[in-house]
């Protein structure tokens, strides 16, 4: 299963096998031609299950195609696969594992390759929820916070990003994920505490999100941090901070947030 985006209203299409032709988009019913360039750009196909609570995604690879997995999201594969183990973020070793520890993620990535039949591996996030894909175009940013990434094509890079002094007081990290390509088209997946939603944002339609609900946004979207309200609200309302987004671009949140079950797990026992 190959999902991209809409090219007209931008929402997630699942194209089954993703032959080349004549498609409609089942949300605002325009009409277009898929068509993919095998010498730039070659989707994995990923099939989803359980979905959105407890989902599990499958890659199906092609002979000698591989993908970029996050430690421990291994669930189940083909016995033909073949598994290097590689730094997930660029830069030298120290300069590296320092992005990884403040950007939340694993110093080390796993790259599956499949054998000359082809295999397959089966995805899942530590922790239960929706699984998403996000189609990177080349010099693309996708900023996801800290245990957002999950698995990429071979082509797509993860750095860090340090989001100035107001990410101190966001609740949401210093740093953010920031996945890109440098050699073409790729794909980024990634996870969340829940269901997932996606938000458009625009100049005139700006947006509010918890702190502890955000996953991912796109470049051309800028946040501040803000109290939920007066003092007596921020304290005790149950919000504290907010995210408030503005600019042009999307936003991802999650339906549950980690923060809160803590807090009500610490409140029983």
């Amino acid at each position: 299963m190959v999902e991209i985006s809409c090219p007209e209203c931008s929402d997630i299409i699942d194209l089954g096998e993703a032959e080349e032709g004549a498609y409609s988009c089942p949300y605002c019913e325009q009409d277009f031609y898929w068509e993919l360039d095998n010498s730039t750009f070659n989707p994995l196909k990923v099939e989803y299950e359980f979905r959105p609570a407890f989902t599990l995604m499958t890659a199906h690879l092609g002979p000698s195609e591989s993908i970029k997995v996050e430690p421990g999201a291994m669930v189940a594969q083909s016995p033909d696969l073949s598994v290097s183990t590689g730094r997930a973020i660029s830069g030298g070793v120290t300069k590296g594992l320092f992005k990884a520890v403040v950007g939340g993620e694993s110093f080390f990535l796993n790259t599956y390759t499949a054998g000359n039949s082809g295999g397959w591996i089966s995805m899942a996030p530590s922790a239960p929820g929706d699984i998403r894909t996000f189609d990177l175009a080349p010099g693309e940013n996708l900023f996801m916070k800290g245990g957002a990434f999950m698995a990429c094509s071979p082509n797509v890079e993860i750095d860090t990003k340090f989001q100035g002094a107001k990410s101190l007081f966001s609740g949401v990290g210093v740093f953010f994920l920031r996945a890109f390509s440098q050699s073409g088209s790729g794909q980024v997946f990634y996870n969340a505490y829940g269901a997932i939603k996606e938000i458009e944002v625009t100049p005139d339609a700006p947006i509010v999100v918890d702190n502890g609900h955000l996953v991912a946004f796109t470049e051309g979207v800028s946040y501040r941090v803000a109290p939920a309200g007066g003092l007596k609200t921020t304290l005790f309302g149950g919000e504290g901070l907010i995210l408030q987004f503005s600019g042009a671009g999307k936003i991802w949140i999650q339906s549950r947030n980690f923060g809160a079950l803590a807090a009500s797990l610490i409140l029983a026992r």
